[in-house]
């Protein structure tokens, strides 16, 4: 499917695609899609019914430190050192996977009819003037904590982690570009989470790329995936333990979706993500696990994540 990517790239054609988590289902240009990527969008903005969550049944914290220690134990025998863990939440309430598309004022987002919604503030890869960037966002804190941006900047943990997602992504760059430079690090933006504010933190990397990117579009993309900011480090290995230890499949969620418009391209993360199964609804979310991690704090932020982005 990535050689689809290299024929649209080669004859400057605009596409439209989304890629799961393991790579294994996409989804092109399709009448049942509407997207945002910030300079790229395919519907008219209108607002419409909101959706409400009145209850919601997260993984019970005995179950999550469990699952906690399995990943500690991993990093212990020097497998990985950092792994982006998740789980599902079941939703209980009125919800609507088009309203919420609607209603997310974020600067990506993603609606697939009767499947899943995606509002994510994460971009993955932007490609522009033969430059590609990549935007890891790691580290979260609920901005009404006393002092939360000096907290989250001045935090060990959340430093290490970040530091080893920023070197994987510059390694990334480095395959397929040159003059890979880390242009902004560990800047802050403020994020609406519902009624919360949260505070996350990311970086901004760059490489140069020749002028035929073009023809090698789907190469560049497939060797950047899955994104380092939702897997960990070592990439392989820590996917082959998430694979292992999370206890569901993540499907679409984690995984990228693009637009290329026959002279740049943009792409996101996909997470804040809610997905229809059969006659429920759930809410996928999680973070960065270290040696360092506290469970507690961990919990809540997996937590902090789940909302409905209503107007």
């Amino acid at each position: 499917m990535f050689n689809r990517l290299n024929e649209y790239g080669k004859k400057r054609k605009p596409i439209f695609f989304a890629v799961d988590f393991e790579m294994k289902e996409w989804i092109f240009e399709d009448e049942n899609v509407q997207y945002k990527l910030e300079n790229f969008k395919n519907f008219v903005e209108k607002k419409s019914r909101k959706s409400t969550i009145q209850n919601t049944l997260h993984v019970e914290f005995q179950e999550y430190i469990k699952v906690i220690k399995k990943v500690k134990e991993q990093i212990k025998r020097g497998n990985t050192y950092l792994l982006n863990l998740t789980f599902e939440t079941k939703l209980e309430g009125d919800i609507d996977l088009e309203s919420i598309f609607y209603n997310a004022n974020v600067p990506f987002k993603l609606h697939v009819k009767n499947r899943f919604v995606c509002f994510s503030p994460e971009r993955f890869v932007q490609i522009k003037n033969n430059k590609i960037s990549t935007y890891p966002m790691k580290g979260t804190i609920e901005a009404s904590i006393p002092h939360a941006l000096e907290r989250i900047l001045a935090n060990q943990k959340e430093m290490s982690e970040h530091t080893m997602v920023v070197d994987l992504l510059r390694n990334d760059l480095g395959i397929v570009g040159k003059n890979v430079q880390v242009e902004k690090f560990r800047y802050v933006d403020k994020i609406q989470a519902g009624e919360k504010e949260l505070l996350q933190v990311s970086s901004k990397i760059t490489a140069d790329l020749d002028e035929n990117w073009h023809d090698r579009l789907g190469d560049i993309i497939f060797s950047m995936l899955p994104a380092g900011s939702i897997t960990g480090t070592p990439k392989k290995k820590t996917v082959e333990i998430i694979k292992e230890i999370e206890n569901y499949k993540r499907g679409f969620f984690t995984g990228v979706f693009g637009y290329y418009d026959g002279k740049s391209f943009d792409s996101a993360v996909m997470i804040r993500f809610i997905e229809k199964q059969k006659d429920r609804y759930v809410y996928k979310s999680g973070g960065g696990i270290t040696i360092d991690s506290d469970e507690v704090s961990e919990y809540e932020e997996m937590k902090d994540k789940v909302y409905i982005p209503n107007l």
